[in-house]
């Protein structure tokens, strides 16, 4: 298995993420078949956001939404670790509810890894141009 994401699905991402710091930033990657074309950043409701990821509820439904009239998937959930390593947390892995890669954006790295949750296994990122 892999994450597929177009170049400027990455760069919005990576926006996103730098942009909230030193909050953790959340969002969905949309797509077809595992490659994302779209990134939709949800406001973050964990507390404290500096420290924890939630998407917020009625938006997360509202993007679920219009991603399915859309014919689109969840190919990935993205969120970062602002002075961390991009590797789950304990947090992370007990939290985990959905049966696609996580994506952590280590800020203080600039790195990026994906991961199976709850049970950590690495997914390899594809970006493509």
């Amino acid at each position: 298995m892999q994450v597929c994401v177009r170049r400027d699905v990455w760069e919005t991402m990576w926006k996103d993420a730098r942009g909230r710091a030193p909050e953790e930033a959340v969002g969905l990657l949309l797509g077809h078949n595992g490659c994302a074309i779209e990134a939709k950043p949800l406001p973050n409701v964990g507390i404290p956001p500096h420290a924890r990821y939630k998407a917020d509820p009625l938006l997360l439904l509202a993007v679920l939404r219009l991603a399915d009239a859309q014919g689109m998937d969840v190919c990935a959930v993205y969120h970062s670790h602002p002075a961390g390593l991009p590797l789950p947390s304990f947090t992370d892995k007990e939290e985990a509810t959905w049966n696609v890669p996580y994506v952590i954006l280590g800020l203080a790295s600039a790195q990026a890894r994906a991961f199976l949750l709850p049970e950590g296994k690495e997914v390899k990122i594809n970006v493509e141009p």
